[in-house]
């Protein structure tokens, strides 16, 4: 029996959003549109160089899990805050999106995570990332009745930094497949496919994941070729495997037993920040998915979800996506 549609795995993290030009960018040493890891000196160094910030509740796999419930999916999320300030308030906001969340809270050590993000006229998102008490989730903090009960799980690929995270991505990678549920993957940044790319490529290959979003850049990194056409088919060629591929404007492919599917982007009047864009989409597609709707109308969700997110600052919905949905015809 399910519990849960959608089960996600991820850092905890608080955002802190500034505008930003990009000289800005330039004079701190930050490459426009990636995601590094600071330690928390680095981290207040860049508070400094922030103008006016917007505080709002992340992380990847979280986000995804927020805008699942927007969704009406059933999500829940692992995922560790320290039992401060900025912890209790992620616990407060993914529970007020619809999100179980039952992580217990670190006592000591690091602070709860936080993910500074400079945001330039075009909408690029730069993130520095200080993992804090991210790094203490352990596989002991995986709920294995939790995990055998979703339909799917969902892991972000950032989880592969700490080492404890990885062991815990392990173990309920394990435990889902044993019970025959499905294992999602996003590969989060193209850095981050650069730092695990033979990992990747073994989850992938040993049959670990079942389900795997990139966007461009994170393909190109993984089979190593400035080539789409040519990642393309490698990603096609992976058996057992369906592929989602994000394309900002161009919409996404979805490749599955060698086929593969184009979806057009939803328009956007005015991109105002691109955080949680990767997010949003994998959250409406696996609506879909988990709903058994045709991999072309879950694209759609996909799109919808991310034209909302790409529509004001932060990553978590501010409307409701299913009714969103509704409106647009995608859903009933």
């Amino acid at each position: 029996m399910t519990t849960l549609d959608v089960l996600g795995i991820g850092n905890a993290i608080v955002d802190t959003l500034s505008r930003a030009d990009d000289d800005v960018l330039v004079g701190a040493g930050l490459i426009k549109g990636s995601m590094a890891l600071v330690d928390e000196q680095r981290a207040d160094a860049l508070y400094e160089l922030m103008g006016p910030t917007t505080v709002i509740s992340g992380g990847s796999a979280a986000n995804t899990m927020a805008g699942l419930a927007s969704l009406g999916a059933k999500a829940g999320f692992v995922g560790k805050v320290k039992d401060d300030a900025a912890g209790r308030e992620f616990t407060h906001d993914i529970r007020k999106a619809g999100v179980v969340f039952d992580t217990p809270h670190a006592i000591d050590g690091a602070a709860t995570a936080r993910c500074l993000i400079f945001v330039t006229p075009d909408g690029q998102r730069t993130m520095n990332t200080f993992l804090g008490a991210c790094q203490a989730l352990q596989p002991e903090d995986i709920d294995e009745t939790a995990v055998a009960g979703a339909k799917i799980l969902y892991m972000e690929g950032y989880l592969w930094d700490p080492p404890g995270a990885k062991q815990a991505f392990l173990r309920a990678a394990k435990v889902s497949r044993a019970h025959g549920r499905k294992v999602a993957l996003s590969l989060s940044d193209s850095f981050c496919v650069d730092r695990y790319r033979a990992e990747f490529l073994s989850l992938i290959r040993d049959r670990v994941v079942d389900i795997l979003f990139a966007n461009e850049s994170e393909l190109h990194a993984l089979y190593e070729t400035a080539d789409f056409d040519a990642a393309l088919a490698a990603l096609r060629a992976e058996k057992g495997l369906l592929g989602v591929v994000t394309r900002s404007e161009k919409g996404c492919v979805v490749t599955s037993e060698g086929k593969v599917i184009a979806a057009p982007a939803f328009s956007v009047e005015e991109v105002v920040d691109t955080t949680g864009a990767g997010d949003l989409f994998a959250a409406g597609f696996l609506a879909g998915y988990a709903r058994d709707l045709p991999h072309e109308r879950s694209a759609a969700l996909g799109a919808m979800a991310a034209a909302e997110i790409i529509s004001h600052v932060g990553a978590r919905p501010q409307k409701n996506l299913l009714q969103l949905a509704r409106d647009s015809g995608i859903m009933a």
